[in-house]
């Protein structure tokens, strides 16, 4: 084999878009929920963010929330009971149909959210702090569009 096929085949193949947002999620998860335990939320988990990233002061039907979370609607009946049993949501009844539920932040709750999107806002500016605004504004609007066409993606039959 020729020394430059046996360089090729034996270095690390460069990272793909599934490993790159692999290693970026895991990061901000780590770094965010290890931040919110010292700020008095230790009783949440990765989980319990995922629903409490997509509540509106107003409240968020379950249905949608399994939606927007990408999560089934019994995971998100049973995400939902727990944050109930933490104190993080209360349901109430939908005023656009009595038959139906909110999802509504409590007081803890919606302290939490706030807290989450400070230190998120944080590392944003520690990430545009390091490769500059304008780079990081880029980034932040092609990941925004690469992440909703591979929803839409997913979304299609």
């Amino acid at each position: 084999m020729p020394e430059d096929d046996a360089r090729a085949t034996s270095a690390a193949p460069e990272p793909d878009l599934g490993v790159l947002t692999g290693i970026l999620f895991r990061a901000l998860q780590d770094e965010l929920w290890h931040t919110m335990a010292h700020e008095g939320f230790d009783d949440l988990t990765p989980r319990h963010g995922a629903l409490l990233a997509h509540l509106r002061p107003d409240g968020v039907r379950p249905s949608e929330l399994s939606q927007l979370a990408g999560l089934h609607k019994q995971i998100i009946g049973n995400t939902v009971d727990e944050l109930e049993a933490l104190g993080y949501v209360e349901r109430r009844p939908d005023p656009a149909d009595r038959r139906a539920k909110l999802v509504v932040p409590t007081e803890r709750g919606t302290a939490e959210i706030a807290a989450a999107r400070r230190v998120l806002a944080a590392i944003g500016r520690r990430h545009a702090d390091a490769i500059g605004a304008e780079e990081y504004a880029r980034f932040m609007r092609s990941l925004t569009r690469i992440a909703h066409l591979q929803q839409r993606a997913v979304q299609q039959p």
